[in-house]
């Protein structure tokens, strides 16, 4: 079956729906989502989107706090267009009917006055526009209730995407080779209730699939994030960058019946402090700005505490607030506690860092264009220049809706000038010779090994002996993958576990490549940071075969 569109947006979150709404006018929109619209990374954002609206903060101060986060690795010119279109974007949503928290006595078209601004780390002013501690999900569905409502957007749930097609593709049992005189013109895309393999045929085409956080054993990302817009770009032979920069977000909820449960950044932003298991706040041993460092700084302490302790957790204790200011700043998180035995209005809470947010991706300009035609690339899939070696805390929303809205200007162009083009027909999926698997512990044993080696290995400290031993790990699992997957039909485990194992053998080549120590990146062989051999972008690019 072969579905042709204008636009084909692979993935459901922020920057997908808001690009598919302001392209939908131009042409026609497929949105593939591998589950259902609403699972999305976006869904689970608890803090906020960072912009300037206070009078007493600056386009500057933003800028500067981005830059000082990302640790000499920013794009300035980067920074500069995501801070100064971030307060109009954010009026965007609101004119779609997103509701953020207001100070009390404000309208409904709220000034730049009105809005209740947040305080996380690395922030050096109150900047952080939210909705309660569910601003995620307050975005999503309100863009989801557009994207669903127009006509010109057909929505494709529970089908993940396989791999990218080029317009001079040569197929051979689905391999896909390009070069960079080639152009993006689909992908192929698995139904999930059908298992058939559709060919979508599209003009532009855009990954926006979101992080890679199951990549590792310990996560907030829910289990969709399995890098797939990062493989597959990287199997299409887009270029890649920094994907040595993997953040851990210091505190998930450490319970044995939670699963991917982030404790805000905004509730160390509202005074919680990080505790030991005695009592002791520690983080002054760390950094002057104590528990409103930077996520990488928090993350490494923690980790320091740790080892040093045994203790399985640290704790965040926010008991010292009113309680009647807790429940209402966080009503989310309060709820979510209580229901594991845990009261955060009067007692610690127990976290552990985990992995959080993949600052690197595939590299994309300032429109969000890849280095293959026509394929674009936003949010957590791109690499755009702006986070760095260290994401801000609450910069990634604004990053995605300002780079939607470049995007989708220059996409508008780009389709307007192959109006006269014509294109050729891609091949139909071809899965001669393969037959159904029938070795499921395969893939799950894989998976596994996967995640717990580069958790132990590629996690928040690393080491030469340790990025070796995650290299000869994975050069292994990726041989047996390979072998795998071209005897058998392709199912959504076996694509999922092809692309987590692509990521991990990335972010290893990255790690072992920088041979400093800078941001998110830790190497105890080099603990220093070296501006005069690494003050640049780590570059990786597929070896084109043909």
């Amino acid at each position: 079956m072969k579905v042709k569109t204008d636009f084909l947006i692979i993935g459901s979150g922020v920057a997908g729906l808001t690009f598919a709404l302001k392209v939908a006018k131009f042409g026609s929109v497929a949105l593939v989502t591998k589950k259902e619209i609403m699972d999305a990374n976006t869904t689970l954002a608890q803090g906020g989107i960072a912009s300037v609206f206070s009078e007493v903060d600056s386009f500057d101060l933003h800028i500067r706090d981005t830059l000082a986060s990302g640790d000499g690795l920013c794009n300035p010119e980067v920074v500069d267009m995501v801070v100064r279109n971030g307060p109009d974007r954010i009026r965007e949503l609101i004119d779609l009917g997103v509701h953020f928290n207001l100070k009390e006595g404000s309208s409904s078209k709220p000034g730049s006055s009105d809005f209740d601004l947040g305080h996380e780390g690395g922030h050096s002013q109150k900047r952080i526009v939210h909705a309660l501690d569910m601003t995620g999900k307050e975005l999503e569905s309100v863009l989801a209730r557009h994207v669903k409502e127009h006509e010109n957007i057909e929505i494709f749930e529970n089908h993940i995407a396989i791999d990218l097609i080029t317009c001079s593709t040569r197929i051979k049992r689905g391999l896909v080779t390009t070069s960079h005189d080639d152009y993006c013109c689909g992908a192929y895309i698995l139904d999930r209730k059908t298992n058939h393999v559709k060919t979508f045929c599209a003009q532009i085409t855009l990954l926006a699939t979101g992080g890679a956080g199951k990549v590792y054993l310990y996560t907030s990302n829910p289990d969709i994030a399995t890098g797939d817009g990062i493989a597959m770009g990287y199997r299409a032979g887009a270029t890649l960058a920094n994907l040595e920069f993997v953040q851990f977000h210091p505190t998930c909820l450490f319970h044995p019946d939670a699963k991917n449960f982030l404790i805000s950044e905004a509730v160390r932003g509202e005074g919680a402090v990080l505790i030991d298991a005695s009592g002791n706040a520690f983080m002054e041993k760390y950094d002057p700005l104590k528990d409103l460092a930077c996520r990488d700084v928090v993350a490494r302490a923690i980790d320091t505490e740790l080892k040093k302790s045994g203790d399985d957790s640290v704790f965040l204790d926010i008991s010292g607030k009113n309680s009647g200011f807790v429940k209402k700043r966080f009503p989310n998180l309060y709820e979510k506690c209580l229901t594991f035995g845990i009261d955060m209005t009067k007692e610690p809470v127990p976290v552990v860092p985990a992995a959080h947010y993949m600052c690197g991706g595939v590299a994309t300009d300032m429109s969000g264009r890849t280095d293959i035609h026509r394929l674009y690339a936003l949010g957590e899939t791109a690499c755009t220049g702006l986070h760095g070696a260290n994401r801000l805390a609450s910069n990634s929303l604004i990053e995605a809706l300002v780079y939607a809205h470049t995007a989708a200007q220059q996409a508008v162009k780009d389709i307007a000038a192959l109006s006269s083009v014509s294109s050729p027909e891609p091949p139909f999926w071809d899965e001669t010779g393969t037959s159904d698997s029938d070795e499921v512990i395969m893939v799950s044993h894989n998976w596994d090994e996967i995640r717990r080696f580069m958790w132990n290995y590629v996690g928040i400290v690393r080491s030469n002996r340790r990025l070796a031993r995650a290299k000869h790990r994975i050069e292994n699992i990726q041989d047996e993958i390979r072998k795998y997957y071209w005897d058998f039909k392709v199912a959504a485990d076996l694509i999922e576990l092809r692309n987590i194992a692509v990521v991990a053998e990335l972010i290893i080549k990255c790690a072992r490549h920088r041979k400093e120590s800078r941001g998110l990146h830790y190497n105890i062989g080099y603990p220093d940071r070296d501006d005069k051999k690494w003050q640049k972008d780590t570059i990786v690019r597929r070896a084109l075969v043909g």
